[in-house]
């Protein structure tokens, strides 16, 4: 009785790649994102596509080591190793790369990536809550603007922007959805599931069909579950998995979970809920750019110090989805999330009294059967 739609999802990725191709034939320009912090609505507003990046496989690890030192992020190593060696069909088809500033490692690397593609790096301002850092984010956002225009010889409209925070706003709305399904008990989906739904989406180069193909699979979990469709059972122990961004190629963690009898029934980071919690009230008359500004510098990363939402964040997300459990995945080399699980620790262990896991990994199985020992150990305090 498994969600039939879900079959659906897994060739989006492949068949988007051919429908990228043809409307790069058609005139249609491209630009390359790799992370959450780029407004990708102004890429919207100028007629063009956003996309997401490759950087989620180990694959192309070794040949970006010809460049880059090992002991490098693997998120950062798998991305640049992607550009390098031309394996990224959605590197290949863009037009200009959106880098940012969120750690030293990236910075630096697209100062060599500038060599394979055009490449515009964003600064980001790292103290979220101070107006200093919104003039200056605004600002950033402003450059960008100008940056797509002269580079895809455009000109972007407040309208035209308005229209995309609209869309913005839909891809929010119909992910947090299928998110939510997992607030029921038993669980509705697996934790593999909605990592392959949610990560093969973001390639669609066509939005309002990505919408609508979330959208028909939350409808039918919906109308399974009246049926009496579900993952799991009563007892099956509900991880919460935090940390860095994971993807399909990354995934191990999550896979291993529930190998080992688990469930990873939500994930807040920025490959999972965190994003859908980002809203712009359409109603809000002021300047366009700056609701972006506010929207974007409110992600609760780890990039940001302090960085109180991402405990707020995962506070609620621990009430809202019941949960037993929470593993706080850090890719090695990441010291900001490393350093950050500090609090984490603090928050689920001392406050909330819960068990928590904190793994420190790459995207190699080296260390497969060593987390699965430790992950075993950790579904069996729950």
């Amino acid at each position: 009785m498994r969600p039939a739609i879900l079959d659906s999802f897994k060739d989006i990725r492949e068949q988007n790649i051919m429908t990228l191709k043809q409307k790069k034939e058609a005139g249609t320009k491209v630009a390359g994102i790799y992370c959450g912090f780029c407004p990708r609505e102004l890429v919207l507003a100028a007629g063009a596509i956003p996309v997401g990046l490759c950087g989620t496989r180990h694959e192309p690890i070794p040949a970006a080591e010809k460049d880059l030192p090992r002991n490098l992020c693997p998120l950062i190593k798998s991305s640049y190793g992607f550009a390098a060696t031309d394996t990224c069909p959605y590197f290949h088809f863009s037009d200009l790369v959106i880098g940012e500033t969120t750690c030293d490692g990236k910075k630096k690397m697209f100062e060599i990536m500038q060599k394979i593609k055009s490449v515009h790096v964003m600064h980001l301002p790292q103290i979220a809550d101070q107006p200093s850092s919104l003039a200056l984010w605004y600002d950033e956002i402003v450059r960008l603007k100008r940056a797509i225009e002269e580079q895809f010889q455009v000109d972007i409209t407040d309208e035209a922007i308005r229209e995309a925070i609209h869309i913005t706003n839909e891809e929010a709305r119909a992910l947090k959805a299928l998110f939510d399904l997992n607030t029921a008990k038993p669980a509705l989906m697996t934790g593999t599931e909605l990592l392959m739904t949610s990560f093969q989406v973001s390639f669609n180069a066509d939005r309002w069909q990505g919408i609508a193909m979330v959208d028909n699979l939350v409808a039918e979990v919906r109308e399974l579950a009246r049926k009496g469709y579900h993952v799991g059972d009563e007892n099956t122990p509900r991880v919460l998995m935090t940390g860095t961004p994971v993807g399909m190629g990354s995934e191990k963690v999550v896979t291993l979970v529930e190998e080992c009898g688990g469930l990873v029934v939500a994930m807040q980071n920025c490959s999972g809920y965190t994003p859908t919690l980002l809203h712009i009230d359409e109603s809000d008359p002021r300047d366009p750019i700056m609701l972006l500004a506010e929207k974007y510098i409110g992600i609760p990363c780890s990039v940001m110090s302090p960085n109180p939402g991402r405990r707020e964040t995962l506070e609620h997300m621990i009430s809202r989805f019941k949960i037993d459990g929470v593993i706080d995945l850090t890719w090695q080399a990441c010291h900001t999330f490393n350093i950050e699980s500090y609090y984490i620790a603090e928050l689920v262990k001392d406050k909330l009294g819960l068990p928590f896991l904190h793994l420190e990994t790459d995207y190699s199985d080296s260390d497969r059967e060593t987390l699965r020992v430790r992950i075993e150990a950790f579904l069996e305090m729950i």
